[in-house]
């Protein structure tokens, strides 16, 4: 297979359709663009869904990997290794917690952190057995397993998948008083997004997030913040929880935090919360592998020296004020976000998400609709100045044409 159409049709043929990629085919990424196997160069606009902060082939991080590919790769967890403590104290320490139980997909850590609100809810909190409740908001998106999709509101990812896992109450996001209505003594966690990815890039009120900890708080309930896409810089802060001074009881991660080359995740929590565990009660064979340490280890390391907040903070301010004087043409009906990430509302009459996408390609930009009518726009943090205006002055295009 030499050109684009001969591995779309192939992939069409052979693999499920649980996607509906763009018409392009990626053969080499460097930085924050890539180039298809005809050749033809991308700005890369979405950054894996923030997988890619640190930019394709990142290459401390591809040197720390080539590093520990000639050392060992897996021993899974019947045995220790020599990168396994380092990796925990230092993810602990980022995040001001003091246990971390890595696995690797995100969608692995939402579940590991609904089992240990659950188990902590029984043994700590004193919830009579299997009568645990988890409050989480509308809109959201924590993965796709058949416990994730029980408590999503979107009917793609929840339809045909029942029956569904109790145990979860929802409201609407941003709004304290129903969170505040929907809390009883059976209630062991609040599990939200501080910035809702997959819904559009949604920011909630100012002074919400620091109402559901003071909430939580008063109640004696858990506070879980997924930022496994809002995470590790992506907002200007380490954690998007920082724009409101609010420290979680636990982090769950992700994306990132495998530098864009090995899947990686994580929860990170008290000695109370994770203490709960005991051999046996839950794993993963490859979570906490010797190469996704190494790698992790160097991701966090780089985000230790504040290099790509900063940088996130401050393109990100230059992306929504470009992206504010596009609202005003009547191109753009809404634009949100917070740091180097932005949801953008098209115009019905300019053409649905997805068209706009498509339109983007043909111009050399990717990015990804969502809910019909929204592109996000979430670059590499290593992107240059002059390369965003490039993909905004594409945009602008492509809305003006």
């Amino acid at each position: 297979m030499s050109t684009a159409a001969e591995h779309i049709a192939a992939a069409e043929a052979h693999s499920a359709h649980n996607y509906h990629p763009l018409p392009v085919v990626v053969a080499s990424a460097e930085g924050a663009w890539v180039t298809d196997v005809e050749g033809r160069r991308y700005l890369d606009m979405l950054a894996g869904y923030s997988a890619l902060n640190f930019g394709h082939r990142n290459p401390r991080l591809i040197e720390a990997a080539k590093a520990q590919l000639d050392r060992v790769t897996l021993t899974s967890r019947a045995f220790h290794h020599d990168r396994f403590a380092r990796f925990c104290t230092e993810l602990a320490e980022l995040c001001g917690m003091e246990m971390v139980l890595p696995m690797n997909t995100g969608a692995e850590a939402v579940e590991t952190a609904v089992k240990t609100a659950r188990k902590w809810g029984y043994q700590v909190k004193g919830v009579p057995d299997g009568q645990a409740r988890i409050i989480v908001a509308a809109d959201n998106f924590h993965g796709r397993t058949t416990t994730i999709v029980s408590f999503s509101t979107d009917p793609e990812a929840r339809a045909d998948f029942g029956p569904y896992t109790p145990g979860f109450d929802v409201v609407p996001y941003g709004d304290l008083a129903a969170l505040e209505a929907a809390l009883d003594e059976r209630t062991v966690a609040v599990l939200m997004e501080p910035v809702q990815g997959e819904a559009g890039v949604l920011v909630p009120p100012a002074g919400y997030w620091a109402g559901v900890r003071r909430l939580t708080e008063e109640r004696g309930i858990l506070f879980i913040a997924d930022e496994i896409q809002s995470g590790l810089g992506r907002t200007g802060r380490t954690f998007a929880s920082e724009h409101e001074g609010v420290v979680p009881d636990m982090y769950v991660l992700g994306k990132a935090l495998g530098g864009g080359v090995v899947p990686v995740s994580a929860v990170a929590s008290s000695s109370e919360v994770l203490g709960v565990y005991r051999p046996g009660e839950h794993g993963s064979t490859f979570g906490g592998n010797p190469l996704a340490c190494a790698v992790a280890l160097e991701v966090l390391a780089m985000l230790r020296t504040g290099e790509y907040q900063q940088r996130a903070a401050e393109l990100g301010d230059h992306l929504h004020n470009e992206l504010a004087l596009l609202a005003g043409t009547g191109a753009v009906t809404q634009v949100r976000g917070r740091g180097l990430w932005a949801g953008v509302d098209i115009a019905p009459d300019h053409g649905t998400g997805r068209q706009i996408s498509e339109r983007l390609l043909e111009r050399g930009v990717l990015v990804k609709d969502t809910h019909g009518s929204t592109i996000r726009l979430a670059p590499p943090l290593v992107v240059s100045k002059e390369d965003l205006d490039w993909g905004l002055d594409q945009l602008r295009a492509v809305l003006s044409a």
